[in-house]
């Protein structure tokens, strides 16, 4: 202790050092947590064959593997899991028009009439390339058709193409 040092000062120190300390350890901590959420994109996949459920679903997934993919094989459990579980919403629907129990274009009929589903882009994903088909589904709200591929590379440029269109 120097001579004009009195016995307290030495606390005060310690306290001014420790509470120093914890603003700089407080402010390291929040830079590394402070940095903004992004929400992931999440889409919906609704088709009866799980092989091009999991094509589409690595053809959306190659570039981001930040993607959420979701599937149902009808579109009779989409409504009911899109109605009662799934949070967030997705950002968009890929929706295969032959299906068993409830197909295609019930799914699309269904999800437009719902409100907190209706604003939903609904993309065909389907074999059929008849152009009533193309038409009635846009009629009836969907967002895009889309022809089932069979290349890899095929497919994600057209979806590509549908995400700069659709701004998903």
């Amino acid at each position: 202790m120097n001579a004009g040092e009195s016995f307290q000062s030495k606390p005060v120190k310690l306290r001014l050092i420790i509470l120093t300390f914890r603003k700089a350890y407080l402010y390291w901590v929040l830079s590394f947590n402070s940095t903004p959420v992004t929400r992931r994109s999440t889409y919906y996949i609704v088709d009866d064959d799980i092989d091009d459920q999991n094509f589409l679903i690595e053809a959306i997934t190659a570039n981001d593997h930040h993607i959420q993919c979701f599937t149902a094989p009808n579109g009779k459990l989409a409504i009911q899991e899109l109605k009662n579980s799934i949070n967030p919403l997705p950002d968009a629907i890929f929706l295969d028009l032959n299906m068993p129990k409830y197909n295609g274009k019930q799914c699309l009929a269904e999800l437009k009439r719902t409100p907190a589903l209706k604003h939903i882009p609904v993309v065909i994903y389907s074999t059929s390339s008849y152009k009533k088909e193309m038409q009635d589904a846009m009629k009836m709200g969907a967002s895009y058709f889309m022809i089932k591929k069979s290349s890899i590379k095929e497919l994600q440029d057209e979806l590509a193409r549908i995400a700069n269109e659709l701004n998903i």
